[in-house]
């Protein structure tokens, strides 16, 4: 961040104690950068016991290794959704998106703009990359909002990753530079002309399909062919992953050492891997657009400035909490608003923040809602079809414990979660 001050005798003599308040506590306030992988759960990462095959991921491993492993961090089955309960701290059945492509109202206050408006207008914002909450209405974009800047891709995905369609606040051209790479040159060079405060929400729309093969230099699957149907994808799927993370590493490194020590990063996935990529324990119907642990149960890793502890945390957090704890970080006096609970004591501490932690899904086939208290969990369908799993014993959801009597402690624990799941809802 550069920082330019110029001081007069007359200037000194005007300053209030108010102004040199406000001038301290934008340069102590941290750089904020979000970063979301596309369709990639567990499965797909270092530091899980789900999944066999593994990508080589050195920068994202080193974020996840020198911060917070948050292992309960819920999300919704897909895209959309997920970014709007981020950006709004909101559940989707309050906004109205709760699948794919439901466009968000542009009455909701989103997050760049609540942070500006209670910290005097004290961080630049910028959304990089995927959007993919304003439905096909290319008239609603993140400067709709309040957001400073936006490029990226408007919708949820491209057909091809080096010829695709870019989306500059509003105006459109066709960019023929691999997505990833040209992600992170946006964000490098938007970084490099900010003069205070940033909140940098990066977002890959890697290793979202099609599969493809990225730059040689940035993978390590060897000499790839062009994918085919039929042909194993894991490759490809692991080769995007590298790429990102290969664009990951060049964006920490176009950084200077002092917005480095001063930068929060968060590391996340937006909901579970693609079907046909998802390896074991997962079945491939408990994955993306699924409210199974597979679909829901996303990577989550904070590391850097303000980032005390090191390791793994089981706390329940949701997609939701997004909202109060950027908030949080960015300077805003705040605890908890809408449906958002700030998770940010956890960054030095150990806590319980959440007793319960909500998800949901609406298409034209599926209308169901989840709820867990860590050990049980609940889902629930529209058509009246209940599932309930013990976590503890069964993670990955094979045994719906309803086919059988229940026990006091279950039953007990089944009421618990209706009522709270009840509350939430109205």
């Amino acid at each position: 961040m550069k920082k330019y001050i110029i001081l007069t005798g007359l200037t000194i003599s005007l300053l209030s104690c108010k102004n040199n308040q406000t001038i301290k506590e934008v340069e102590s306030s941290p750089n904020i950068l979000l970063i979301i992988a596309d369709d990639m759960g567990k499965d797909a990462l270092a530091g899980f016991k789900e999944g066999e095959v593994k990508p080589h991921i050195p920068n994202i491993d080193a974020i996840r290794k020198k911060g917070v492993n948050f292992t309960n961090f819920w999300t919704y089955p897909t895209c959309s959704p997920t970014r709007a309960s981020m950006i709004t701290g909101k559940y989707g059945y309050r906004t109205g998106v709760r699948w794919a492509n439901q466009k968000l109202s542009e009455n909701e206050i989103l997050l760049q703009k609540y942070i500006n408006d209670h910290t005097n207008n004290s961080y630049a914002t910028a959304v990089i990359g995927k959007w993919h909450v304003s439905g096909y209405d290319a008239t609603i974009n993140p400067e709709t909002f309040g957001i400073d800047y936006y490029e990226g891709i408007f919708i949820g995905s491209v057909k091809d990753y080096y010829n695709w369609p870019l989306s500059n606040n509003g105006k459109q051209s066709i960019s023929n530079e691999y997505t990833s790479k040209k992600f992170t040159n946006l964000a490098s060079h938007w970084i490099q002309k900010q003069d205070k405060p940033w909140f940098m929400w990066l977002a890959y729309n890697a290793p979202h399909t099609p599969f493809h093969i990225p730059p040689a230099e940035m993978h390590s699957q060897g000499n790839l062919p062009t994918y085919k149907e039929g042909v194993d994808p894991t490759p490809y799927f692991m080769a995007s992953i590298e790429a990102m993370d290969y664009q990951i590493g060049q964006l920490l490194s176009s950084l200077s050492e002092e917005e480095k020590e001063n930068t929060l990063i968060i590391f996340m996935g937006d909901n579970g891997t693609e079907p046909l990529v998802t390896q074991a324990p997962y079945a491939s119907n408990q994955v993306k657009r699924s409210l199974y642990q597979g679909g829901i149960n996303m990577p989550l890793f904070v590391s850097g400035k303000g980032v005390e502890r090191k390791g793994t945390d089981n706390n329940l957090i949701t997609s939701t909490d997004m909202f109060a704890t950027i908030a949080e970080i960015a300077g805003v006096e705040i605890d908890e608003i809408n449906d958002s609970k700030s998770f940010k004591s956890l960054f030095s501490e150990k806590k319980s923040i959440r007793k319960y932690q909500y998800s949901e899904m609406k298409n034209e086939k599926n209308d169901a809602w989840t709820i867990s208290n860590g050990t049980y969990k609940l889902i629930v369908f529209a058509n009246g079809i209940e599932e309930m799993y013990n976590l503890i014993n069964d993670p990955y959801e094979k045994n719906n414990i309803l086919n059988a009597n229940l026990n006091t402690i279950e039953r007990r624990s089944k009421e618990a979660l209706e009522t709270e799941l009840l509350r939430i809802r109205h």
